[in-house]
């Protein structure tokens, strides 16, 4: 018994010890921190900017932990109240940075002097300020209650739409095909973003919903779209939550519970102390404990998406299909710390029913650093990776946004387009977009070219005879195809891509998924799927 207690006390001891040690080398370190500001402070030529050092300083060290651990000074807290429960006052659309077009990046030539850059409305949502008072995607911003905007980032642009509900902003734009800017005074809103974007009957009987993200009452969001289109005559279920980056893990068990009975555990946490370990189970009877359900999954579908993902697929209530998923299964809490400020830091991670964890990277041994983990995440039941993605005409002229450009010019002149479900690109559109490719100076430059380009500089290098140099040089030509070619190739997936763009113009965010909808092959599988059942 006495030798026992003695290993009882020793093992104490050495814990106390190591506490002890850890708690040392903190305290090292903030006296050391502290030193060399108090140095600064002293002795520094010029006023230092204080504030601004600390939040570099604190970025900087979690920057070696994770990163989702995240400081928030008091200035920036409106950010973290928006992760939480979707709202914000603003004018309620996306904006985005483009850069100037000189004659020779038109013409496909690097410019060695540095584009201006400026910011436009990209993405309006409709019935929000932005789209109520007549600002249209494509306008590019000049001036925000009369300060230029010229040359500034989007962060800076957005923080200057932003503000209190129902306070006015005054935002004068350059609409592309209009000669004189145009004046256009907003109230800002609260602007609380749909946690369901989209939902439909599609297919035979079978309910279709979009969710976006995990925010305050989303859940309640979900039941409440899956009740209407039930009472339309829906019997199966297809729950989308590609591209969910995750959020509140109480809504993901709530959504959980809509197809599982109460008292079933669908994940847990699990941390360096007591305090993070937790298990959170379902808590009321299943709206719908029998409906069949597939859930649509990529590797963009993160955190919370994970873990309604993982545990239905544990549980054997749903179907996956898709990709496989991030692999996102950090718990982060929020701590209030000195003069107002919060830090989002992460405190365990997510199991699933099965036990198996949802993180795909060890950041402990990465130092912050996200290095791809081909194991980390959910595995679909049925796997599809996205082949839609090659590097062609059309992936060309989605990353140069002139897919969006032509949309822009096109909507000026077209006060109106047929229905979602029946507009279509015609042969003279196709004509009239090329015409504009060549308005721009598009030049179609295939990355076979240019690592041509490189191939070429290196045989000069080496020194190759003159008659091998110039049958390469005979050759290039041909790797440099006529975009009007190209274009005639792949013209069925140029027209839709140019069809979702044209489409949300006018019937914005609801129009493209709608129209997205008719040519998704997982969400064609998943009706094959949901058939048979």
């Amino acid at each position: 018994m006495k030798r026992i207690i003695y290993i009882f006390v020793g093992l104490l001891s050495i814990a106390s010890v190591y506490a002890q040690s850890k708690s040392a080398r903190a305290e090292q370190s903030v006296a050391v921190f502290n030193d060399v500001l108090r140095q600064l402070d002293i002795s520094y030529v010029d006023t230092l900017p204080y504030e601004k050092m600390t939040e570099t300083a604190i970025n900087q060290m979690l920057r070696q932990v994770d990163p989702y651990t995240v400081y928030y000074p008091k200035d920036k807290d409106k950010e973290l109240k928006m992760m939480t429960t979707g709202k914000y006052g603003g004018i309620g659309s996306i904006v985005q940075q483009r850069e100037e077009k000189s004659d020779s990046t038109k013409a496909g030539k690097k410019d060695k002097k540095k584009a201006a850059k400026y910011v436009i409305i990209s993405e309006p949502y409709e019935g929000k300020p932005a789209q109520k008072a007549g600002l249209m995607a494509g306008d590019r911003i000049l001036e925000i209650d009369g300060k230029k905007m010229a040359d500034k980032a989007v962060a800076e642009v957005s923080d200057m739409l932003r503000g209190t509900p129902h306070s006015t902003l005054t935002i004068k734009v350059q609409r592309y095909g209009v000669s004189e800017p145009l004046t256009f005074t907003l109230e800002r809103e609260e602007i609380k973003l749909p946690a369901v974007s989209y939902y439909s009957i599609v297919g035979d009987k079978v309910a279709y919903i979009a969710f976006n993200e995990f925010t305050e009452n989303s859940a309640n969001d979900v039941h409440k779209a899956l009740d209407e289109l039930v009472a339309q005559g829906a019997t199966a279920l297809v729950f989308d939550l590609r591209d969910n980056g995750g959020g509140i893990i109480d809504e993901a068990v709530k959504i959980a519970n809509l197809f599982v009975g109460k008292g079933q555990t669908i994940v847990s946490t699990r941390g360096r102390n007591k305090q993070a370990e937790r298990t959170y189970s379902t808590t009321q009877d299943a709206a719908y404990p029998d409906m069949p359900v597939v859930l649509l999954v990529n590797k963009n579908s993160a955190s919370a998406s994970e873990i309604v993902a993982g545990s239905l697929q544990d549980l054997k209530r749903a179907t996956l299909i898709g990709e496989r998923t991030f692999g996102k299964g950090l718990v982060q809490s929020v701590r209030q710390i000195a003069y107002d400020g919060y830090i989002k830091l992460t405190t365990a991670k997510y199991y699933l029913p099965s036990g198996r964890c949802i993180q795909a990277i060890d950041y402990s041994k990465h130092q912050g650093k996200v290095e791809k983990d081909t194991t980390g995440g959910i595995l679909p039941d049925i796997v599809m990776t996205d082949t839609t993605r090659k590097v062609d005409i059309s992936y060309t002229l989605y990353t140069k946004q002139l897919f969006f450009d032509y949309a822009t010019r096109y909507r000026l002149s077209h006060d109106s387009i047929a229905p979602t479900k029946e507009f279509a690109v015609t042969d003279a559109d196709i004509e009239d977009f090329c015409v504009f490719l060549d308005e721009e100076g598009f030049r179609y430059e295939t990355e076979t070219s240019k690592y041509f380009d490189d191939m070429l500089e290196m045989a000069q290098h080496e020194d190759l005879d003159s008659v091998t140099i110039a049958a390469l040089k005979a050759f290039e030509p041909q790797l440099q195809p006529s975009f009007r070619e190209a274009i005639a190739r792949h013209k069925a997936e140029v027209s839709e891509m140019l069809e979702a763009e044209i489409i949300e113009r006018y019937y914005y965010q609801h129009g493209r998924t709608e129209y997205m909808l008719k040519h998704d092959k997982e969400l064609q599988r998943a009706l094959e799927v949901l058939g048979k059942q």
